[in-house]
């Protein structure tokens, strides 16, 4: 019986360790550009079945994406020890993709997301680059992403 006990509670622990996340986590510092929060954005990520973590920082009013659709986004992209290795505001412009088009996490993760909403994503690594980081760029092998992204539209 305590055995069983033993199993139960260990099973009930690894579970509640896998569907949580969250204890809140300051907003990040918004890049010169990038439009408000809402007031009630929440502290706390959600995480998705693949381990894709996100919150809604503003709600959008317009459609969300599927993969399959072009969005154009402002973003800002940082490393875990901070370090920003891309960003459209930096560069005073907004860049227009298929979202089937790149690293799985911004797949998942913008499909979260409403047209003129805010989102950010804490993306694993096997979700981005993986063990191949971007060879001669900034990105690392085995980088865990994050990226705050406005969505402004969908085609």
């Amino acid at each position: 019986m305590r055995m069983l006990t033993a199993i139960l509670l260990t099973a009930l622990c690894l579970f509640t360790l896998e569907t949580t996340v969250a204890q809140d986590v300051p907003h990040p510092a918004l890049p010169a550009g990038a439009g408000k929060l809402d007031a009630d954005a929440p502290k706390a990520f959600e995480k998705t079945a693949s381990g894709l973590q996100y919150r809604v920082l503003r709600k959008g009013t317009g459609a969300n994406p599927k993969a399959t659709n072009t969005v154009k986004v402002n973003y800002h992209g940082w490393l875990d020890n901070g370090k920003v290795f891309d960003s459209s505001y930096e560069r005073r412009e907004p860049i227009e993709f298929g979202l089937n088009q790149v690293i799985p996490g911004w797949t998942e993760g913008m499909q979260l997301v409403g047209t003129g909403g805010m989102i950010e994503l804490v993306i694993p690594s096997d979700l981005g680059y993986g063990p191949r980081g971007t060879p001669g760029g900034p990105i690392p092998p085995n980088a865990t992403l994050h990226f705050l992204v406005e969505l402004i539209d969908v085609k």
